[in-house]
């Protein structure tokens, strides 16, 4: 049986001038985890917000009591240099930073904004990082990325080194309101195939119409954005996707 249902909706579609409370009303709402996009204009070429706007709504959400608790902050990191803002995202709140691998495989192992290095990290060494500050480690992959990078990642027998979950995008990352692509759901089939007790997150396109798909290919951890901050109902849309993965676990 796969991990069971979190939902964390996005609140990149969140209303930004009352950010605190439609946090706070989105768990109390049955989400599980919210996810928070951080966007640098490089990586993607969107912008979004920063660890300031992190530490500033987290009061507004009680810290999870446990590992994948309710009210984690999933921090989906589309950053050019994802080891320079680990330290900081750990100090605004953030539970789970999720890196991508694209990022990791081309970034400096700076540990600080304003440091400077011409070491390289790698997907391991930022997993174990991310650990050692003490939190959950997530590793992302764009479409065009193929999933068979990650299974020398996921086999490594140094756990300190293996991720806590990896996220398969289903739209091309930088913008909100995208087309979902069935195309990606072979990887999640591959993953869970391979890993029946891995966190498996999708992102990009879910809804009521999507989520089946994504559920019936193995993935556990649904991310949606407008599907839920545009619902009149945003208690039963969440109720609606937790039942989809539930009913196919």
């Amino acid at each position: 049986m796969s991990p069971p249902a979190i939902i964390a909706p996005s609140i990149l579609s969140a209303d930004f001038a009352a950010l605190g409370k439609a946090c706070s009303d989105t768990i109390d709402n049955g989400a599980s985890w919210l996810h928070v996009d951080i966007m640098d204009g490089h990586f993607v070429p969107n912008m979004t917000f920063g660890a300031p706007v992190v530490t500033k709504i987290r009061p507004h959400v009680h810290r999870p009591t446990n590992a994948y608790g309710t009210g984690t902050f999933d921090c989906h990191m589309m950053i050019a240099e994802p080891k320079k803002w680990v330290k900081d995202f750990q100090k605004a709140g953030c539970d789970l930073y999720c890196f991508h691998y694209e990022a990791a495989v081309n970034s400096t192992a700076a540990e600080g904004p304003a440091d400077h290095t011409e070491s390289r990290t790698s997907p391991k060494d930022m997993i174990r990082y991310v650990h050692e500050q003490k939190m959950l480690a997530g590793i992302a992959i764009k479409p065009e990325t193929p999933v068979d990078v990650l299974w020398e990642i996921l086999d490594n027998p140094n756990k300190e080194e293996v991720p806590d979950m990896v996220l398969v995008m289903t739209v091309h990352p930088g913008f909100g309101g995208q087309k979902f692509m069935a195309s990606e759901l072979p990887k999640v089939k591959a993953l869970r195939d391979r890993y029946p007790e891995l966190n498996i997150e999708v992102d990009g396109g879910l809804s009521e119409a999507t989520v089946d798909e994504a559920a019936e290919a193995g993935a556990n951890v649904i991310v949606a954005g407008s599907a839920v901050f545009g619902a009149k109902d945003p208690a039963d849309v969440i109720s609606k996707l937790r039942n989809a993965v539930e009913t196919r676990r």
